[in-house]
Formats: structure tokens, C-alpha cells, sequence
């Protein structure tokens, strides 16, 4: 590629200038633009065309969850690296099984963010080792999409209702994926339920 148009995505203004200086000081990348959080790049996305964007897990609005289920099954949308500080378990095997395309930790050197985009933005996926056949500690991998996805509009304070309106299921959907739910996180109710997605997902 004779340039790697990017967009960078982080919660800390001085996480997103250091982005900023590396990939603006590289002659291989041109910055197309910079957000704070999940929703400002969803509006830029609408806006702008760029090949990889690097973006934060844990961000107000909208995490790096919702971005990646967000933009499932958009045609020509940008491969996502994931950049992340967190030190929650499982992160990487998430953004594996949402779509995205890369992983790197705030740990890790600038140079291996810098060749990990490169290598996205040829089409590679880059992520740590992980064994896919291993069982994951985090038991939220163990839900499917949709109960993941009713799990978040739990903890976002949507009553069983308002969570068959929004997916557009019966109220007995809900409560028969409610149900699955709870005996995947072992655990009782609701309340428990969003007390686990806070404590190993990725709310922020």
C-alpha cells in the first residue's frame, strides 16, 4: 500500500497525542481523524473512508464491544486493532470472535502497534497467542452473541420489554435467553448478572 489512511480512538487525551505523534510521524500512514470515544468515531465513520482504525476497549459511550457489533456486516468497513490497557482476561478472544482484526496491548512497544497496523491494513490478523480450544476463564465468552448482546442492554437498565422492542423478539424470547443466561454466569438474577459484566467485561 502506498499509504494506510487511520483513524485513532482513545479515552485519554494524552494516549490519543501520543498515537497521534507516532503514526503522524511515519510516512507510511496519513491520519484521517481522531475521537475519544466509541460513538465519535462511529460518527466519523459515516463521514470518512480510511483502511485500519486503532481504537480503545474500555470508552465512555460507546466500548469497543459495541463498536466492532456495530459495525458487523457493514460493507467496506475499516479493520479495527484494538489498543487497550486493561487488564481484564479474555479481551483479545473477544475482539477474535467480534471481527476484529488486530489486538495489541498499551504494554506492548510503539513499534509493535506500528507493524501490527501495517500488517492489518495488508489484509493479516494479528493477535497474541491464545489457544481457541482452551476453555476461556472469562465466562461471558461463553455466551452466544445475542445473549451477550441482551446482557449489555441489562446493564444499560432496559427492562424485559424494552429489550424485546429493541431486538424485536417476544417478551418469552427474552425470558427463555434470560434464563440461559443466568445459569452460563451462575448466577440468580439480573442484579448478579450485571454485577459479572461489570466485573469482566467491558464497561467503562
Amino acid at each position: 500500500m502506498s499509504h494506510i489512511d487511520i483513524v485513532l480512538v482513545d479515552k485519554s487525551p494524552l494516549v490519543l497525542a501520543g498515537l497521534t505523534k507516532i503514526f503522524g510521524d511515519d510516512p507510511r500512514f496519513s491520519i484521517i481523524a481522531t475521537a475519544a470515544d466509541g460513538e465519535r468515531f462511529m460518527e466519523a465513520h459515516e463521514r470518512l473512508t480510511f483502511d485500519v482504525a486503532v481504537i480503545g476497549w474500555e470508552m465512555p459511550y460507546m466500548s469497543g464491544r459495541d463498536v466492532l457489533n456495530a459495525l458487523k456486516g457493514l460493507p467496506d468497513a475499516p479493520r479495527i486493532v484494538v489498543h487497550t490497557g486493561s487488564s481484564k482476561p479474555g479481551i483479545a478472544r473477544q475482539v477474535l470472535q467480534l471481527g476484529g482484526a488486530g489486538f495489541c496491548s498499551k504494554q506492548d512497544t510503539p513499534e509493535l502497534l506500528v507493524d501490527t497496523v501495517v500488517s492489518v491494513a495488508e489484509g493479516r490478523m494479528v493477535f497474541p497467542f491464545m489457544n481457541i480450544d482452551a476453555p476461556s476463564n472469562n465466562a461471558l465468552d461463553s455466551l452466544t452473541p445475542r445473549e451477550q448482546d441482551l446482557l449489555a442492554s441489562l446493564a444499560d437498565g432496559r427492562t424485559n420489554s424494552q429489550i424485546a422492542a429493541q431486538f424485536g423478539i417476544s417478551l418469552n424470547t427474552v425470558k427463555f435467553h434470560l434464563k440461559n443466561l443466568y445459569e452460563k454466569l451462575n448466577v440468580n438474577n439480573r442484579a448478579q448478572a450485571v454485577a459479572r459484566y461489570l466485573a469482566d467485561g467491558d464497561m467503562s
